[in-house]
């Protein structure tokens, strides 16, 4: 664990152990994928069945530099859809949330922020600081927070290799005094539910914001051998 203090609200509890969902509180997914992301398999309609069967509120639809599936999703579900994407920049990835159109990938990360805060999106950091590709260092997070560009930071990813590295995503946001959220970042049907945010309802990007302050961690690693791999499944052209 980082020698850093973390925000207790951080430290995750299991979605087995998470209790039944409370009254003015939704259960949000902030990073998940679908076959558009090109690296993901989970198609249309099994998107739609595992959500419901995770019982989740709100999913951020979170494609690789893409945003075709996430609108059609946003016209398909019954639960909240918000409409994002996961983009590589020079530094790492960053998430925008709220957006309408594609971000350009290969961008200066203060570029990326200012593409996505002209939407009227929220700059999301996922998976910072560990061992993955394309995970934004501490250093270039600060250099973005220094900015004034980044909203909120994924404090538990349950794609993360070990949990010393969602601990220290977690130490950088409570030090930081940035919100923190949670993600699955599925790319497979049967890892949507492993993760989510539980926080009061919210009504637009800023209220989120707010919200995420007073929101609980909910989360597990996934297994890093899942049984029943598929090949992946092309997406078709945007």
């Amino acid at each position: 664990m980082p020698a850093e203090p973390i925000d207790p609200r951080y430290v995750p509890v299991a979605p087995a152990d998470a209790g039944p969902k409370r009254a003015g509180i939704v259960r949000m997914d902030f990073h998940m994928h679908t076959y558009g992301s090109g690296d993901a398999v989970t198609s249309i309609e099994e998107f739609e069945d595992a959500v419901v069967a995770a019982d989740l509120d709100v999913v951020c639809v979170t494609d690789h530099n893409a945003v075709h599936v996430a609108h059609t999703l946003s016209g398909d579900l019954d639960v909240r859809v918000i409409v994002g994407s996961e983009i590589k920049t020079q530094a790492g990835e960053l998430i925008g949330l709220f957006i309408d159109e594609r971000v350009s990938f290969g961008l200066p990360a203060t570029e990326c922020a200012r593409r996505i805060r002209a939407q009227g999106g929220i700059v999301y950091v996922p998976h910072p600081i560990g061992p993955r590709n394309h995970a934004m260092s501490a250093p270039d997070m600060d250099e973005l927070v220094e900015a004034g560009l980044v909203d909120a930071i994924e404090v538990f990813n349950s794609r993360n290799p070990s949990d010393g590295v969602n601990a220290s995503a977690a130490a950088f946001a409570t030090s930081r005094g940035l919100p923190g959220g949670a993600g699955s970042d599925a790319h497979y049907p049967d890892e949507i539910g492993a993760a989510w945010l539980e926080l009061p309802d919210f009504d637009g990007p800023d209220d989120l914001v707010s919200a995420m302050r007073e929101g609980i961690v909910v989360g597990e690693r996934h297994p890093p051998h899942r049984a029943g791999w598929r090949p992946r499944i092309i997406p078709p052209s945007a």
